[in-house]
């Protein structure tokens, strides 16, 4: 049996063993790294999720979740302050698309997309990003899923 090259893009390639670096290296289909997380769901399911999650931190401007889907969380809502920043038509009606319509302050009757608009956005006029602080808490006691609280700072 002739000798494998040399793989230098697997960490165990080259190791002593049964199983061939070839072999090992091409066991399974080989890709690029995913950009986001799968969050366990479909793809209808996570921007559900992510919309529902997003409307909440707009609302409350702190939520208790899970790291994973706060990590995500994080993405999504820095683009959505920096639409509310731009703060033209356009901008207003990509967050609209994205947003659910819920009402944020039952007094004034501001829905959740005012009050990124008129509220949130201006208080980061002068900040380029970092607009959400991640606090761990500590384990899930049903299952032991890492859990945090995802803050607007």
């Amino acid at each position: 049996m002739a000798k494998a090259a040399p793989c230098f893009g697997h960490i165990f390639c080259g190791a002593a063993g049964a199983i061939s670096s070839k072999e090992l290296h091409h066991s399974k289909r080989e890709g690029h790294l995913m950009s986001y997380r799968k969050l366990g769901r479909t793809t209808s399911q996570r921007k559900a999720l992510l919309r529902d999650l997003t409307t909440d931190l707009i609302i409350n401007e702190r939520i208790e979740t899970t790291e994973a889907r706060a990590k995500e969380l994080r993405s999504v809502m820095e683009k959505m302050i920096t639409l509310g920043k731009r703060g033209d038509l356009h901008a207003r009606r990509q967050a609209a698309a994205f947003i659910r319509k819920e009402v944020a302050n039952s007094e004034t009757g501001q829905d959740a997309l005012q009050k990124l608009f008129s509220d949130i956005a201006p208080r980061y006029q002068d900040r380029q990003g970092g607009y959400t602080r991640i606090l761990k808490l500590g384990p899930r006691r049903g299952d032991g899923a890492p859990m945090v609280i995802i803050e607007l700072v």
